[in-house]
């Protein structure tokens, strides 16, 4: 779905197809059923004008009844197209529009949020590699692009049910023209398609020169109106922070700012607009009063037609001109679709060069992280690590040597603010883009990250602790547990809720009670590699013993790696120590230690990072 026409397809060589097909040929035939009707309309539309024009002819006996027996014709005509076969062709249309959307979003729900973690990398790329206001593409550029493509298509079927139905039709009553007696009687319909093929194009030509303006600009003003939704959405994330520091004043200037460059797109895209609208009300006049009875004027006035098949040949001509133009009735929704679709396209090529991570950031800089298995005696493994802070940066800003951690260590990270320890976790989960070096797990091994800052997605309570995996697996006696022993034992009787409140749980929960969902996740999985980034720190003095304590029962085998900022390292009750190494970064490089401690006289209970060694 990386180009125009492809993006377009898939949804009919898909899975789906069936479904697509169905769908799609009845609409087909449902619009040649219409065509066809608008030449049953227009012969009507003579019938009722001719009996309107000799009302007071001496031939004719009961002119009322003949006017109302026609009226009535057409009324019902009328009826049967436009309430009938459009309303459901319209049913049908938006059937369709519903699905292929669903379908669209299905696929690139499942390509972003993939194993190979695509939503993450795609934010990590420099330049052109970086889609903006991913959310938009998904929301409203799938949106307008299947319904904007669907009436399109519509029309382009119409046009030509049009051009055979009613083409037939003007054949069917042309007439010899004084002057083309050598077309016989096929005169009178070489003057109308004549006249429809020097006006249609002529009109398209204008409508193509405005509507590649109307492209562009609605690809701006969709850019412009992204970055503003996305700068809210953003500012509503951290809106305790704006209040805490008191930057209102600068939050709005960026708004402002950004809101100007809206108002500056729209502005030049309502003149453009306003003035299509107008070539286009001057363009349906022209054809229905003006150019729709040029045709069969001659023949009139030559007395070679009658008056009906006059009337009649112009409706024809007027319903083809009408049809025939659908490009420029919509060329504002073509520039439209043509800007969505460029929205679309420009997400699906960006998820396919995030494909491959490491070739992907490789484009832009150094990435040469290997990472394999091997037997879990030997542990976790890092070997000669560096990290670049971005792609232009050559020197790392972190490197390391030799790294061993072993079943059951209790790893602590040390290192002043800004030093690279959270970078050093991320690099060993594969969400460091730029550096080098090895990494290599346990075969089979398993392992569970925890970051500095929980962020819950809109699901119950159950399935927050069941991450990553489906809450369907776990019975709510194993969830009631871990919540227990967590510290959340008030939440059990919630635990299937999707909401506390009305509320999301993410928007009721704590920044303690969060760290305690993760602990409940880690005790139910009990993986053999835990990541802690700072995941104990909204929690109390009591609060972290306990989370320590757990771990250690529960998951006495596993290789914890943690990130805190504590001026003692925790212990357990029984005063024993919780960690049994650390990772000290100095100076730009990482080395790991076992901690050996001395007790420092007149020292409060915990032993003191000063006095570790």
């Amino acid at each position: 779905m990386t180009s125009f026409r492809g993006l377009m397809g898939a949804y009919w060589v898909s899975d789906r197809w069936r479904e697509a097909w169905t769908l799609t040929i009845a609409i087909f035939l449902l619009t040649a059923f219409v065509s066809k009707t608008t030449v049953w309309v227009a012969v009507a539309s003579g019938h009722l004008m001719n009996s309107i024009v000799n009302v007071k002819g001496a031939t004719v006996q009961d002119p009322l009844l003949g006017i109302v027996t026609n009226a009535g014709l057409l009324i019902l005509l009328m009826l049967t197209k436009d309430v009938l076969l459009v309303g459901f062709r319209h049913l049908l249309s938006t059937t369709l529009h519903r699905k292929w959307r669903k379908w669209l979003n299905d696929s690139f729900s499942e390509a972003l949020l993939d194993r190979n973690h695509t939503h993450f990398h795609l934010q990590q790329g420099k330049g052109r590699d970086l889609p903006d206001n991913i959310d938009q593409r998904l929301q409203e550029s799938i949106k307008g692009m299947t319904g904007g493509a669907i009436g399109l298509v519509m029309g382009v079927v119409g046009v030509f049910m049009s051009a055979f139905f009613i083409g037939q039709k003007l054949i069917e009553i042309s007439t010899e023209v004084g002057g083309l007696e050598f077309l016989g009687s096929y005169g009178g319909a070489v003057l109308a398609f004549t006249a429809i093929a020097i006006y249609v194009p002529l009109g398209t030509l204008v409508a193509i020169k405005i509507g590649r303006r109307l492209e562009r600009l609605n690809l701006g003003i969709l850019k412009a109106e992204g970055s503003f939704r996305g700068e809210w959405t953003t500012l509503l994330r951290r809106s305790f922070q704006i209040s805490a520091s008191q930057g209102e004043a600068v939050q709005r200037a960026v708004n402002n700012h950004l809101y100007r460059d809206v108002d500056s797109t729209w502005n030049h895209l309502n003149w453009f607009a306003a003035a299509y609208l107008a070539f286009s009300s001057a363009y349906g006049f022209l054809s229905s009063r003006i150019i729709a009875y040029i045709p069969g004027l001659l023949p009139y006035m030559s007395n070679a037609v009658s008056f009906r098949n006059y009337v009649t040949g112009a409706e024809l001509v007027a319903a083809m001109i009408n049809d025939c133009s659908w490009f420029i009735q919509v060329m504002p929704d073509i520039a439209n679709l043509r800007a969505n679709a460029n929205r679309v396209t420009g997400l699906a090529q960006a998820i396919e060069n995030v494909q491959e991570p490491a070739a992907f950031y490789a484009r832009s800089g150094v990435n040469r992280f290997a990472f394999a298995r091997q037997h879990p005696r030997f542990g976790l493994t890092v070997r000669n690590l560096t990290l670049m802070k971005g792609p232009d940066c050559e020197a790392p800003f972190l490197r390391s040597g030799v790294i061993n951690m072993r079943s059951g260590d209790w790893v602590y990270m040390r290192g002043e603010s800004g030093s690279g320890k959270t970078s050093f976790i991320k690099a060993l989960n594969g969400l460091w883009p730029y550096g080098t070096g090895d990494i290599v797990y346990p075969q089979n091994a398993t392992s569970i990250y925890a970051p500095q800052e929980a962020k819950f997605p809109s699901v119950s309570l159950k399935q927050l602790v069941c991450l990553p995996g489906d809450e369907t697996g776990f019975s709510d006696l194993s969830i009631a547990a871990v919540l227990h022993e967590a510290g959340l034992g008030e939440f059990i009787e919630r635990m299937n809720d999707d909401a506390a409140g009305g509320s999301p749980w993410d928007m009721v929960l704590s920044g303690g009670q969060k760290q305690k969902i993760v602990l409940a996740r880690i005790l139910l999985h009990k993986p053999s590699i835990i990541f802690l980034d700072e995941a104990t720190g909204a929690l109390d003095p009591a609060s972290k013993r306990r989370f320590h304590a757990a771990l250690k029962a529960r998951c006495p085998d596993a290789i914890v790696i943690s990130i805190m900022h504590e001026e003692k390292l925790p212990t357990l009750e029984n005063g024993e120590n919780v960690y049994s190494h650390v990772l000290d970064i100095r100076d730009g490089y990482v080395s790991m230690r076992p901690l050996h401690f001395k007790t420092v006289a007149g020292a409060e209970p915990g032993i003191s990072l000063l006095a570790a060694e």
